[in-house]
């Protein structure tokens, strides 16, 4: 039964993804149509959505002993990166692309991808671990991962890790809307029926405007002039492989709940975040080479995504 709700669970993200997929080919959304969506469910149907659920879900007594499951997330994900650093080297990976290869390597599309997947795969139960990955995730992008992409531009100018800019991107709506979830069950402050269920009504937007903004995005990245070198594989490898298993092993040591460790793998086991080629292409970066991979981590994503869960199912 449990390999089958996952095959299920796949099989209707998949369905999702077409649907985004055949309407950018038929022409139906342009890059600005594209872009609107993506700003409704970050700036709107994310935040609400976690409002609603945070606030219905869990009480001030959950939420203390839900801290306790950040650890795993940041060590894992810092570990990951410094092993793709140290790969980068050992491979010569390109000017202009080191840091997107290190990006690639350890850091996954937690928010677009990782939250509606694990939604459809394990319920409204996974909102609150898929978060807290999510949060390391963020966190060591928007610093140490938009640093290195900076540098990958060459210019003299680049980021500063701990910059304002940064502190601001890190605290991005949906994460400041699980953040107010989190201060308003700690100090115990109810909110009126109607705003909940406004958040309730407008977070359903979330995961079905998720999976077509993603298809949108693969349909839009031709991959027929892209040939893959053996940093590539590498590269796919870390996203895929070794990312997934520091996670794995370190739950192994560090005993969590059944859902937080399944929740924490898949979520270490997504695509590449699609806003690397956009922060490329800020710096002066290779961006067309981050948007190909991010596109082609999307797709692989489709194969490793049910390989994982049988995985999971059989532990």
């Amino acid at each position: 039964m449990v390999i089958l709700n996952a095959v299920q669970g796949v099989l209707t993200i998949i369905i999702m993804l077409s649907v985004g997929y055949f309407l950018g080919w038929r022409g139906w959304f342009d890059d600005k149509s594209s872009k609107l969506f993506s700003k409704i469910v970050m700036n709107i149907a994310f935040p609400a959505y976690m409002i609603s659920s945070i606030i219905g879900t869990y009480d001030k007594a959950k939420l203390v002993h839900l801290a306790k499951g950040l650890f795993i997330p940041f060590i894992s994900i810092i570990v990951s990166y410094a092993l793709s650093v140290g790969v980068s080297r050992i491979f010569k990976i390109a000017p202009g692309r080191k840091g997107i290869f290190c990006a690639v390597f350890s850091l996954s599309n937690t928010i677009f991808v990782g939250l509606p997947v694990n939604m459809a795969l394990f319920g409204e139960e996974s909102l609150p671990f898929a978060l807290l990955y999510y949060i390391a995730n963020t966190t060591v992008f928007w610093t140490i991962g938009v640093y290195a992409i900076s540098r990958d531009g060459g210019r003299e100018n680049h980021e500063k890790l701990f910059s304002m800019k940064n502190v601001k991107r890190i605290f991005s709506p949906p994460l400041t809307a699980f953040l107010l979830a989190i201060a308003l069950i700690l100090l115990e402050i109810k909110l009126p029926k109607s705003v909940l269920d406004t958040c309730k009504y407008l977070g359903n937007m979330t995961t079905p405007m998720s999976m077509i903004f993603i298809g949108l995005v693969v349909q839009s990245v031709s991959l027929r002039n892209f040939r893959p070198d053996k940093s590539t594989w590498v590269m796919l490898a870390g996203r895929f492989l070794i990312s997934p298993l520091i996670v794995f092993g370190m739950s192994y040591y560090y005993p969590i709940p059944e859902l937080m460790k399944r929740v924490f793998v898949i979520q270490a086991a997504m695509p590449a975040l699609t806003s690397i080629s956009i922060i490329a292409e800020s710096y002066g970066a290779d961006y067309k080479y981050a948007a190909v991979i991010s596109t082609l981590t999307t797709i692989v994503s489709l194969a490793s995504i049910p390989m994982y869960m049988l995985l999971l199912s059989g532990l």
